[in-house]
């Protein structure tokens, strides 16, 4: 299959090494040190105490790269709506878009045939570009990290869950799920890929904030009671509005907690992002649920907290866009 991986930081990085590995013919689209690095030495994967390095056709240049059969996109959220329109060279009628990415999507609210998402596609640009249509929802469950451009270090997990955003199984879910299987992820269809969606995003809305804002890894803000209270409060938030929005949680939020100290003692996403002074993704992962939530009618005085507190913290950093004037 003709692939094409956008971004090529962590995930993305992962991505196509292991797919190029499978025979597919893949190319990547980067940028800056990352794109210098990989086309002099390929991408290097650090995975299971084994090293290897694949050649990836990299351009900055969608249009170097041409129309794909399958195209990943693997950057954080903030640097999509920038991104977007360069993709028009990647894409005809036909081709599957597959968007590797935390939070909320795109694409979540018009797959349920409502109005964009003001904090995450305002005026429906994305939905424009990227329409439903052409995309299947996925949901990552591992870890990764890129210590320097073009070198990629996998931690544990395998997990790709991919779906139709409107529901049901379809053939090309199935047909891309067989492609990550075969690079050796453990690709699985999901028929409601929008509560996958919603369910990791009730793990991650707090604890990637919350990291940011005190610098603490997760077992020292699991170990503060007055921390892990309001954590459960917002998580609560959260649950609320997915029971109203056809995407329920059966688990509780301490059941969640406790999936998260069995991993041990780990810097968030969103931490090594404001350690390293990369634009931090509050849209997706915080943002957006208290937009949802305001359109449901749940209250949602924690989650605003969270937002307000840690948009705050960001804008003082340069890691978030600026307030609009009054």
């Amino acid at each position: 299959m003709k692939i094409a991986v956008v971004g090529l930081g962590a995930v993305g990085g992962l991505l196509a090494v292991r797919l190029a590995g499978a025979g597919h013919r893949v190319s990547a689209l980067a940028r800056g040190a990352t794109l210098a690095a990989v086309r002099a030495r390929g991408v290097i994967l650090e995975s299971a105490g084994l090293r290897s390095v694949a050649p990836i056709d990299a351009s900055d240049d969608a249009a170097a790269l041409g129309v794909q059969e399958l195209v990943l996109i693997a950057v954080k959220a903030p640097a999509l709506a920038t991104l977007a329109p360069s993709l028009a060279p990647l894409l005809d009628a036909r081709t599957v878009v597959v968007p590797a990415m935390n939070g909320v999507p795109w694409w979540f609210t018009a797959a349920a045939a409502d109005a964009p998402l003001a904090s995450v596609d305002p005026g429906g640009r994305l939905a424009a570009l990227l329409p439903v249509e052409q995309v299947l929802g996925c949901v990552v469950h591992l870890t990764c990290a890129s210590p320097e451009p073009g070198v990629v270090r996998h931690g544990f997990g395998d997990r790709l869950v991919v779906g139709e955003p409107r529901g049901g199984p379809s053939q090309r879910a199935r047909d891309v799920c067989a492609v990550l299987a075969e690079a050796g992820f453990q690709a699985e269809e999901s028929p409601e890929i929008r509560r996958e969606v919603w369910y990791k995003l009730w793990g991650n809305m707090t604890m990637n904030p919350v990291s940011a804002l005190t610098g603490a890894a997760s077992d020292a803000i699991l170990d503060d009671p007055l921390v892990r209270d309001f954590m459960l409060r917002t998580m609560a938030e959260a649950q609320a509005i997915g029971a109203r929005i056809g995407c329920p949680i059966a688990q509780s939020g301490d059941e969640r907690l406790a999936l998260a100290r069995q991993l041990g003692s780990f810097r968030t996403s969103m931490l090594q992002d404001a350690l390293a002074g990369r634009p931090l993704e509050l849209d997706a992962l915080v943002a957006a649920v208290h937009e949802i939530g305001a359109r449901v009618g749940v209250a949602t005085p924690n989650i605003g907290a969270l937002l307000g507190l840690s948009r705050l913290m960001a804008r003082q950093r340069g890691l978030y866009p600026p307030a609009s004037p009054a």
